[in-house]
């Protein structure tokens, strides 16, 4: 008797395999693409109040130095006589995106230091900025020492 030929294997995978393994990696990358994205706007609003707080405080140093406060500067120009007191280069696009910029006795402020979304970089809104505001101050855009003070501007009050 001659042998009954054996069934052949199977070799590969079916095409519904292929497919199931291709949706199952496409959903953990899409779960680390949105954990990468929250992970890097927690991180720019981190850098921005970091930025603001040692900028402020040298707009403070200053202000002792020289007995007033910083000029009222164009957006993302650095103020006459304060390039002593920070490095020119952190100067001008912040971390979350619109420009670094000093108000003097506008806004309803005496002295101010902030950002002004001006159309560089990513422009933010009221939702962002309050998170910013949590990290910074008391969570609130209207009070503290972290304020908006126009549609596109949001300042470190150094003086009311």
């Amino acid at each position: 008797m001659t042998p009954s030929p054996r069934p052949a294997h199977r070799r590969g995978f079916t095409l519904i395999e292929i497919l199931i393994v291709v949706t199952i990696l496409g959903i953990l990358a899409s779960i680390v693409i949105a954990l990468v994205n929250v992970t890097t706007e927690d991180a720019q609003r981190t850098a921005f109040v970091s930025s603001g707080r040692v900028f402020s405080k040298a707009a403070q140093r200053f202000w002792l130095d020289n007995g007033g406060p910083l000029e009222d500067a164009s957006s993302g120009v650095l103020p006459a006589g304060f390039d002593p007191y920070v490095q020119e280069t952190a100067w001008g696009e912040t971390p979350i995106g619109g420009v670094w910029d000093t108000e003097l006795n506008s806004f309803g402020i005496g002295s101010a230091l902030g950002v002004h979304f001006d159309g560089t970089g990513q422009t933010r809104d009221d939702t962002f900025m309050t998170e910013v505001d949590l990290v910074a101050d008391d969570g609130d855009l209207t009070t503290g020492s972290f304020r908006k003070l126009a549609a596109d501007r949001y300042y470190f009050v150094l003086a009311d």
